[in-house]
């Protein structure tokens, strides 16, 4: 198996473990990521994933020796996507932990996380461009929508090397961290994030997530919508504030 599952507590860590291939994914890769988030939706009691590739290297994209064989990655409209989860739009959040590259289809693996931890040695980019290979799962979508089409116009046409202090700077990541620490400190975000009541952050979520593209009245009549389905937790979490909960910085 080159993907397994490692739980502590709310937190699910997806682990990519193709090190020989740089994790590269091809199509059997693919479905196992497909099948792990799957469970971690399914899943009441995991509140957060993580994904990490273990070996030093989050994942070189899309196995290109693996093309035009029986192990290539599945291209078809419908479906999973060719790395596997990229179409998925799941309920709870997902974190990055990048280390070494994120680059190619693995950028795209990348920028379907919610949230990016990356080491100071990592390195994000649109490397398939040397060898033809087209951004085929998310990444010309997602990526000017996280850092705006300007910068996301001169990652896609020069393919160049993004290094972890410039990511951090454009908002490609959320967060640089000392190399060798991307999982410890993802799985640390990920514990602070399900410590908070859950219903609420989901919901805000959803709707941070479903106001790209709309109006801002529609956008906000739909954040209102989002809002009112999870005012029990809202009223109880006042409760707990009146009756002198987190006056001393607990949560």
């Amino acid at each position: 198996m080159s993907v397994r599952v490692e739980r502590a507590g709310p937190v699910t860590t997806v682990v990519l473990s193709r090190p020989a291939a740089r994790n590269a994914v091809d199509g059997a890769t693919a479905d196992q990521l497909a099948a792990a988030f799957r469970e971690f939706e399914a899943d009441d009691g995991a509140r957060v994933a993580v994904l990490w590739g273990e070996g030093g290297t989050f994942c070189s994209g899309a196995d290109l020796k693996a093309v035009g064989t029986e192990r290539g990655n599945r291209v078809a409209p419908d479906g999973d996507g060719p790395m596997g989860p990229t179409r998925m739009r799941l309920g709870k959040p997902v974190i990055a932990a990048v280390a070494g590259h994120a680059v190619a289809g693995g950028l795209e693996l990348a920028l379907w996380c919610d949230l990016r931890v990356a080491e100071e040695d990592a390195v994000f980019g649109v490397f398939c461009r040397r060898w033809g290979v087209p951004l085929i799962d998310g990444g010309t979508v997602r990526l000017p929508r996280l850092i705006g089409a300007g910068r996301a116009m001169d990652l896609v046409l020069t393919g160049r090397p993004v290094p972890a202090a410039e990511a951090l700077a454009i908002g490609l990541a959320n967060r640089m961290v000392p190399t060798g620490t991307a999982r410890a400190e993802a799985e640390l975000l990920a514990a602070e994030i399900a410590r908070f009541p859950q219903a609420c952050l989901r919901s805000d979520r959803a709707s941070l997530l479903d106001q790209e593209g709309k109006d801002e009245h529609s956008a906000m009549a739909e954040e209102l919508h989002y809002g009112q389905a999870v005012l029990a937790e809202a009223m109880e979490g006042a409760a707990r504030f009146a009756a002198g909960a987190g006056r001393h910085g607990e949560p």
